[in-house]
């Protein structure tokens, strides 16, 4: 039996191996010190997160680890980086809400560390076996966090409902893959794309590309498998909705990617069909079934599937564009959509946290920083130009283009310009709409974790004309490993 340092290039693992190893630790840190563990343990996952983020920067080389399950490229290492800050931003958002909640468990940031192990697994699978492992690995993680509040019946009905759906889709994802080893004899996405390649493919393997790629639409609350989304955003705490709405969004798109643009590369023309139907599907609903919501966290399940919608415009057109202007899309939704629930969790008053959209009524006069920060981020989310989500919602729409794919890149904009509407809405509701009764206190005094994180986010979005450059040269090479 081979030990794990026997294993050829495990040193591509390190992050995996250091996050998982430390998330055993923390958990047994956590059993023995007993109640005064959550903030020990708090620090130190946040620790740990950071820790790998420092090993995976230094990291040099690519190459295939564990016999050609495991990879690491430049596409991976910018994915992973992507997905850690998303995790450790909202480790450091849940603090303050967990403890004024009074529901601090040292479980929560073990899972968080948990559920990252499983999102860089995702990220680096170069077979079926270590993308059912890692993506089980998040769920089963996720799963837990929806409805670690106990006392909250909101909260353990979205985790029901969250694991019923999500068992669900790992069913036919597995299916899925059962069905492409049975017709290509491989699991590894080299001897996949290699079997298609010199051979003609089957119905039945194209039935095995649909449950697969439906089993991946679940996780990037796609439509027609979205619906579990609002009603999990909805009933979960605050700081999981944020969770859920940015790293393991990350992961799962880039495993996406991964999976069409790697195993299946052969097959592009049948995939293409059912990403391009997604697509559409998704940025549609979101348009236009957020436009009669009054919960801001239902608001933003829907404008989450919204955005999945108009990233899979860019994997539509299949070419090295299309693929950076995924991976591109990805990093501006993911901080512009933290900015977003930091304005979520900052709205609390003396008597708890408040979720309709009609509470920020006179935000501008009560909180004129917190409203401009808003503002500015709901102007990015609808698209407006000069800010950063303009320029992600622009680089989908030219690959889409520019593949010749002109009628999908005008629906995207359609569905923007609708979408853009529930965004104004908002802003309108902050600062024309008059304070009545509890809205005049205005919200307590926001944390200063909150504040750092809605600063950064508000400021990526308005500045990201100066630094495009750096970050589009960032993207272009991590999408490079594909062609």
């Amino acid at each position: 039996m081979l030990s794990v340092f026997e294993i050829p290039n495990v040193n591509l693992a390190t992050p995996e191996i250091v996050l998982g190893i430390g998330a055993m630790v923390l958990l047994m840190v956590g059993v023995f010190v007993g109640r005064s563990a959550n903030t020990i343990v708090t620090g130190l996952a946040l620790a740990l997160i950071v820790i790998a983020g420092v090993i995976l920067f230094r990291m040099q080389g690519e190459g295939m680890a564990m016999h050609g399950a495991f990879i690491m490229d430049d596409f991976a290492r910018y994915m992973k980086i992507l997905a850690l800050i998303g995790s450790a931003l909202t480790i450091v958002m849940s603090v303050t809400y967990m403890r004024k909640e009074k529901f601090e468990k040292f479980e929560y940031p073990i899972l968080v560390v948990l559920a990252t192990t499983g999102m860089m697994l995702m990220i680096s699978a170069s077979s079926m076996l270590t993308l059912y492992l890692g993506l089980e690995l998040q769920s089963l993680a996720l799963y837990v966090c929806a409805a670690i509040n106990r006392d909250s019946p909101k909260a353990a009905e979205a985790g029901l409902k969250y694991f019923v759906l999500g068992a669900l889709s790992s069913g036919m994802l597995l299916y899925g893959i059962s069905l492409t080893y049975g017709y290509t004899g491989h699991l590894d996405f080299v001897g996949i794309a290699d079997a298609l390649s010199s051979s003609e493919r089957s119905i039945g393997l194209v039935f095995g590309l649909v449950f697969i790629l439906a089993g991946l639409a679940f996780k990037i609350s796609a439509v027609p498998f979205h619906m579990w989304t609002p009603d999990v955003y909805e009933g979960a705490p605050t700081p999981v909705t944020a969770f859920f709405a940015a790293a393991p969004k990350v992961a799962a798109m880039a495993l996406l990617i991964r999976v069409t643009m790697g195993a299946f590369e052969p097959i592009t023309h049948d995939w293409k069909q059912i990403i391009v139907f997604i697509s559409l599907a998704s940025m549609i609903l979101g348009a236009f079934a957020a436009i009669g919501q009054t919960n801001i966290k239902r608001l933003m399940a829907y404008s989450s599937i919204g955005h999945m919608g108009f990233a899979l415009v860019g994997l539509a057109a299949g070419t090295q564009a299309g693929v950076n202007g995924v991976i591109l899309y990805m990093t501006i939704y993911m901080i512009m959509t933290l900015g977003t629930f930091a304005c979520i969790l900052a709205m609390r008053r003396k008597t708890g946290m408040v979720e309709n959209i009609e509470d920020l009524g006179g935000l501008a006069k009560t909180h004129p920083v917190l409203a401009i920060c808003l503002t500015l981020l709901m102007f990015s989310l609808a698209g407006i130009p000069p800010l950063g989500g303009f320029f992600a919602k622009y680089f989908v729409f030219v690959a889409a283009i520019d593949a010749k794919l002109y009628w999908l890149a005008g629906i995207g904009f359609l569905a923007s310009v609708v979408g853009a509407f529930y965004y104004l809405r908002i802003i309108k509701i902050m600062w024309f709409q008059e304070p009545e009764g509890e809205q005049e206190e205005g919200f307590v005094p926001m944390a200063n974790e909150l504040r750092l994180v809605l600063t950064a986010s508000s400021l990526f979005v308005v500045l990201y004309v100066l630094f495009a450059g750096p970050l589009f040269e960032l993207t272009t090479a991590a999408s490079g490993s594909f062609f």
